[in-house]
């Protein structure tokens, strides 16, 4: 029990790092991702305004589908690409989220790339 405390206050130490140099702009987004053990939530941010933009996640009828793999979790990028491109914005600033840059993350962010937003 006192493992997954301390694992949890270290992913939230992380977390606060990254964002204390990441913010979202109406020009530029924040793009967070969020993965549990079950599903894989990805969400576009303009920080300034408070508003999400976009969002996809595997919550969704249409998304149900997919599972936590890397496979489709580059689908999902390219979802929420395509979702982007969609509401005209092409450039996001990528919020990992305290998860290691590797995997299912990196996974979501080649994913988008393809779909044609940059970072």
């Amino acid at each position: 029990m006192n493992r997954m405390i301390d694992k949890a206050r270290r992913q939230l130490k992380r977390k606060a790092h990254i964002r204390k140099s990441i913010s979202g702009t109406a020009t530029r987004p924040r793009m967070t991702v969020f993965r549990s053990n079950l599903h894989m939530y990805v969400q576009v941010i303009d920080d300034v305004a408070g508003k999400t933009l976009v969002s996809a996640s595997t919550v969704e009828p249409e998304l149900k589908s997919l599972r936590n793999t890397v496979e489709d979790a580059a689908k999902l990028g390219e979802v929420v690409g395509k979702r982007l491109l969609d509401a005209k914005i092409d450039q996001v600033v990528f919020d990992r989220n305290g998860y290691l840059y590797h995997g299912i993350v990196k996974s979501i962010a080649d994913g988008a790339r393809k779909a044609g937003v940059r970072f």
